[in-house]
């Protein structure tokens, strides 16, 4: 008889795009969502928790790529003897979610809906550095008003936002833009009803930043070389086409007023074009009047995130300090949220058209700049550990873990091999714990505790000579009835060090 082969052992690695979050990086996260969510209570926005999945169906065309419905999403049928279950797929962001959500309650909810939400969301695509498959977005939305003033306070809570988790005025800008404006500068090109040549040249627009100017002058027109000699095919317009386009993307003037004149001349008679620059218009007036001025807030037109999703008004987030990169190298940090108005989303559903605007926060970017800034990527403290110099006296130590507790201070008793003290202390050492509480024989008999400042004596180590170390002056003995208010004591004196 063959002997039967083991079945190989499964390898602990994770899933290729996705990784683990540990200790400090989740209780950072869990701070700064909490600190957004709060600024988002504030503005007078409902917090909502949809499911993780939905139907393929529900996400529809907005997935990344629309002629694979099922590609860049993580989808899978439901079992039916026919063949005919649905397709479900994990949510690819928070704003189809809440298309659906709203189509579904839309009698239930008020009307204009405003709610806000956080959570993972899920893109099955090729990962890379910093890419993953799954991240955290926090998303703020106002459904069911076309009122300017609901697009200008999604500007003014994301600008409130960023100061509330770290980022201070003058190290962030929310830039503002308008696709009816682009809609404008298309319409006064004379591209008639080619859509090809208007996708084409919204791609183009969207490589400003990177070629500046002259490259999407030739880009627009012949073509041009790119920095690796490769020559790529122009989109063949003329002169006369070409100009309105830049036009419009160097329009924006250190003077707004200057900014609307330089806009008005790129649209020229364009209806449609003349209508988004008066919702620029009035974005900034209400925004004056919330007293957010140009150093918080400003309309820059080479803003044109999402041209082929959004309908009005377009924002993003931008932080304006510098970083180094992988080589060395200064560079901006760059954008960490976005949004806009998106009139069409909820219509897949009711077949009516209902006005929607919003914004989403790239969390694991915030978190990212904040650590840049200092303002976090610390080692978080750990708990107090009580180490157990007896294990038949562990309902003592138990009291002693309830007594620190219910005073707030976060503690554990050892719960490993109590046999090596050393072995307890190494522990308390990796747990990056700020004291620890000793309570032999000796101490028992006498009431009283020995307790070690971990940080003061790790200090002390580094540069104190083997007398001085011996003297253990980071090691107190107080009243057994004392210990809560010692460790309180110790603790506030470490924050004290710290902050200073």
């Amino acid at each position: 008889m063959a002997k039967q082969k083991k079945a190989p052992r499964p390898k602990a690695i994770t899933p290729k795009g996705f990784r683990d979050y540990f200790g400090v990086e989740v209780t950072e996260r869990t701070e700064m969502l909490h600190q957004i969510a709060g600024v988002y209570h504030r503005y007078g926005f409902e917090a909502l928790e949809s499911s993780a999945v939905e139907t393929v169906e529900a996400l529809g065309k907005f997935l990344p790529d629309v002629d694979r419905p099922n590609e860049g999403v993580f989808a899978w049928q439901e079992f039916d003897e026919k063949d005919n279950g649905d397709w479900m797929a994990l949510r690819y962001d928070l704003t189809a979610p809440l298309a659906r959500v709203y189509a579904q309650h839309r009698n239930d909810l008020p009307n204009p809906y405003r709610r806000y939400a956080m959570g993972p969301v899920w893109r099955n695509e090729k990962p890379g550095p910093g890419r993953y498959r799954q991240f955290y977005q926090c998303d703020a939305d106002t459904v069911g008003t076309a009122s300017m003033a609901a697009d200008a306070e999604i500007c003014a809570m994301l600008s409130d936002t960023l100061e509330t988790v770290g980022i201070p005025r003058g190290d962030y800008l929310v830039r503002v833009n308008n696709r009816k404006v682009m809609n404008g500068v298309l319409e006064v090109m004379g591209l008639g009803e080619d859509q090809a040549a208007k996708d084409n040249v919204l791609r183009t627009i969207d490589k400003f930043d990177k070629v500046g100017e002259n490259g999407v002058r030739e880009l627009l027109g012949k073509g041009r070389l790119d920095a690796s000699g490769a020559y790529i095919d122009g989109v063949g317009l003329s002169d006369g086409q070409i100009e309105p386009v830049i036009a419009f993307l160097t329009s924006k003037s250190d003077d707004v007023a200057k900014t609307f004149e330089n806009l008005r001349g790129a649209v020229g008679a364009s209806a449609v074009g003349g209508e988004g620059i008066a919702e620029l218009e009035q974005i900034g007036d209400l925004l004056a009047a919330g007293g957010y001025g140009s150093d918080r807030i400003e309309i820059d037109p080479s803003i044109v995130r999402g041209l082929g999703y959004y309908t009005g008004p377009v924002f993003e987030a931008e932080l304006t300090f510098e970083i180094f990169d992988d080589k060395g190298r200064k560079r901006q940090f760059g954008s960490v949220s976005g949004g806009g108005r998106y009139d069409d989303l909820v219509k897949r559903f009711t077949g009516q058209a209902v006005p929607a605007t919003g914004l989403s926060i790239g969390v694991d970017r915030l978190l990212a700049a904040l650590r840049e800034k200092g303002r976090m990527g610390g080692v978080s403290a750990g708990p107090v550990v009580v180490t157990v110099m007896d294990r038949d006296r562990m309902a003592d130590y138990q009291a002693m873990v309830a007594e620190l507790r219910n005073a707030g201070i976060r503690a554990e008793v050892y719960l490993g091999n109590p046999k090596n003290f050393g072995n307890q202390l190494k522990y308390a050492d990796k747990r990056n714990s700020p004291v620890a509480i000793i309570e032999g024989g000796d101490e028992k008999a006498n009431g009283v505790v020995q307790i070690k400042d971990l940080i003061l004596g790790a200090k002390i180590a580094e540069t104190a000579t083997h007398e001085e170390w011996k003297e253990r002056p980071s090691q107190f003995e107080v009243p057994r009835g004392d210990l809560v208010a010692k460790v309180r004591e110790i603790l506030a004196s470490q924050s004290e060090g710290q902050a200073g």
